[in-house]
């Protein structure tokens, strides 16, 4: 049994492998920013345990070197996909593991590098060029007597991953956008066959001082991949919308300032740069170490995972036209009361209110500007538990109103009032769904 410190613990691929590697029977150190559990959930809490860590200014080995008392393996789980604020490819993938990696050095202790297929001598990326440069210096000649391994896995999929939920997105659409023809080549494999293949790693030193690429059993075409999810959600045949790739690379240059501003996004230059690159490697290290081949993409959900999975996709995308719906009846509300319902009319209803005189231009166009501002956060708000309170209050308070002093109306044909009942449900539901 080791003891064995995990940075990017509470991550997709950390928190998997610390649920792995603690249901193996070893302690695991949980390295977090704020050094406390975060999303991680594990049956064996006993064996858990938390410090602090921040790769966005940990540069200085000596930082490292306390932390590292009674450690036996280091697992560098820590990766971005796209930059944000200090969260930069050089201080999280090169300098902080850096100096993480001189201490383990000088402490003699034993390394595991996640990496990217791609992190190679033919990388061009600022992501892969910033891991690569780690791996260089963790796996330098000049590094004695070398205990450390470098895991470059394909893309991974499983629960919680960022990737598989926006797969699962896009393979659920009707019809789905394909980048060019599709013919992008990737390897994608199971985070559950990852994580076995690193808790063997851990345990045997074979691959000492050695890329390890881990990967599917064999290469698929982008546009299979999806098909294989759709298939797997049980959704029927896929329809594809083929994208041409120039204006593919025309939006990824549009969309990549945005992305760098948020954070994330779907598309920027160089996650496009790295799908047309292709992302494969020969399977034999995979296979060798989990003693058969790893699990091709039909079989990366069991008959039970099944409908959870096609709800999670669906309500993904559905999210958005909910979104969207809702922002247009907010937007019409505003646009309508300010003036192209006849100003008159809206007075004779407020009067009816008892909102007459200077109060009643207040009241309609606050009103209406209300409304408007609702459309707006509705759709570009990061956070927006607050706005969905808000909108409840406000359509509650309209429907009080109007059930006190224009009773009539919940016998109008056309049912203004009832409508307000699937447009409650509405925000309630987004609500529910982005709690967390």
């Amino acid at each position: 049994m080791s003891t064995i410190l995990i940075t990017g613990a509470s991550g997709f691929i950390g928190s998997h492998l610390v649920v792995a590697l603690a249901a193996a029977g070893h302690r695991i150190v949980c390295a977090t920013r704020r050094g406390q559990p975060g999303d991680i959930r594990d049956p064996k809490e006993s064996r858990l345990t938390y410090i602090a860590a921040d790769f966005t200014c940990d540069f200085d080995m000596e930082a490292w070197k306390k932390r590292l008392a009674g450690i036996d393996v280091v697992i560098n789980a820590v990766g971005i996909l796209r930059e944000h604020g200090s969260q930069t490819f050089l201080a999280l993938h090169d300098l902080a593991p850096r100096a993480l990696f001189a201490a383990c050095q000088a402490a003699s202790i034993k390394v595991v590098q996640i990496s990217a297929l791609g992190a190679d001598e033919n990388a061009r990326s600022r992501y892969h060029l910033s891991k690569k440069a780690a791996d260089d210096a963790l796996l330098a000649p000049r590094n004695k007597r070398n205990k450390s391994v470098v895991i470059q896995p394909s893309l991974v999929y499983g629960p919680g991953g960022a990737s598989a939920q926006l797969f699962n997105l896009i393979a659920s659409l009707p019809l789905i956008p394909l980048p060019g023809s599709g013919d992008q080549r990737i390897q994608p494999i199971h985070i559950d066959d990852l994580t076995q293949a690193v808790v063997m790693l851990v345990e045997n030193d074979r691959y000492l001082g050695q890329r390890v690429p881990l990967v599917g059993p064999e290469p698929v075409t982008f546009r299979d991949y999806l098909g294989e999810l759709r298939h797997l959600m049980g959704l029927g045949p896929a329809r594809f919308l083929p994208v041409p790739a120039g204006f593919v690379e025309f939006s990824a240059r549009c969309l990549g300032q945005l992305s760098q501003r948020l954070g994330k996004g779907l598309l920027d230059l160089e996650t496009w740069q790295m799908l047309q690159r292709g992302n494969i490697a020969d399977p034999a290290m995979t296979r060798a170490l989990l003693g058969r081949n790893s699990r091709p993409v039909r079989e990366f959900a069991s008959r039970w995972e099944v409908k959870a999975l096609r709800l999670s996709a669906l309500l993904g995308w559905l999210q958005i036209v909910l979104r969207v719906s809702l922002a247009a009846v907010w937007f019409v509300a505003g646009a309508v009361s300010m003036g192209i319902y006849p100003v008159e009319g809206s007075y004779a209803l407020l009067a009816r209110v008892g909102i007459t005189g200077s109060l009643a231009p207040v009241a309609l166009y606050g009103a209406a500007a209300m409304d408007i501002a609702f459309g707006f956060g509705t759709l570009f708000l990061r956070n927006r538990q607050l706005l969905w309170i808000a909108q409840v209050a406000l359509i509650g308070v309209y429907t009080v109103a109007i059930t006190l002093f224009l009773p009539d109306f919940w016998l109008h044909p056309f049912g203004p009032l009832i409508k307000n009942l699937p447009i409650l449900a509405v925000i309630l539901l987004l609500y529910e769904l982005e709690k967390r």
